[in-house]
């Protein structure tokens, strides 16, 4: 099974979701905005990724500098609540399968662990 955390409203996200689809497998969209993951399943997903939560927050959107949150103190735990708070700041797409993940940023990418 295939996942991806899907925003419909990004181009990426889009393109990387028709990859997925045309290289065949069951595709679990999950609109992340809508059904954002619990703090436990973002911490998963960053350890998969091999990132931390620093490195997945899109630090172009307003509630980033609303929220303070490149501050230097803020830990992972710090910044997973406020992704899962505001979704808007995970990166997207992220694709998991077969026990992996990536961000497709190029939709390519996500190819790489089918």
């Amino acid at each position: 099974m295939i996942r991806i955390y899907h925003n419909n409203r990004c181009s990426k996200s889009r393109a990387t979701l028709a990859l997925l689809q045309q290289h065949g497998g069951e595709v679990e969209v999950i609109d992340y905005l809508d059904t954002p993951p619990t703090a436990a399943e973002l911490a998963g997903v960053l350890k998969l990724l091999g990132m931390t939560a620093r490195q997945l927050l899109r630090t172009g959107e307003a509630e980033y500098a609303e929220l303070g949150l490149d501050s230097p103190s803020l830990d992972d735990q710090a910044l997973i609540a406020a992704m899962v708070a505001h979704p808007k700041l995970i990166e997207r797409p992220i694709v998991v399968a077969n026990g992996k993940a990536a961000i497709g940023r190029p939709p390519e990418t996500a190819l790489t662990i089918l």
